[in-house]
Formats: structure tokens, sequence, C-alpha cells
């Protein structure tokens, strides 16, 4: 059976850190990082990359769409 594997792609200079998405991903992938966008945020990243399953929770619970979710398939 083939494995998915996901990542995601966080839009930095829009993500206002509200922490939604965190919070709503059942991998525990993401967190928020120590650094800031230019209008002094954190950021959502990827904490957790290997267990991500690309389930797009995060995407689409996001309110400022910051978040693509890609998805690959490995034999």
């Amino acid at each position: 059976m083939a494995k998915i594997k996901g990542k995601i792609v966080v839009d930095t200079e829009h993500c206002k850190g509200c922490g939604v998405c965190v919070a709503s991903c059942p991998c525990d992938v993401l967190g928020l990082s120590s650094e800031v966008n230019g209008k002094g945020y954190p950021f959502a990243v990827m904490v957790n990359p290997d267990t991500c399953t690309g389930c797009a929770s995060c995407g689409i619970i996001c309110p400022d769409s910051c978040i693509t979710v890609y998805r690959q398939k490995f034999e």
C-alpha cells in the first residue's frame, strides 16, 4: 500500500500567528516560530515534518488562507 507524506508551505508575511492551525493538526506537526514576520507576528512552521500526512486540516482552518498543503505518494 502506498504511503502519503505531506508538506506545507506557509505564507509567512501574511500569517498572524493565531495558532488555530497548530491546535487543529491531529499529528502535532505545526508550531509557532521563535522568529517574527515583518508585522511582528510569530508564524506557523513544521516542527515535526516527518509525521505530516497531508490531511489539510491546517489549510482548511487557517482564517487568512496562509497555508498550502502538498501530498506525495510513496511506494
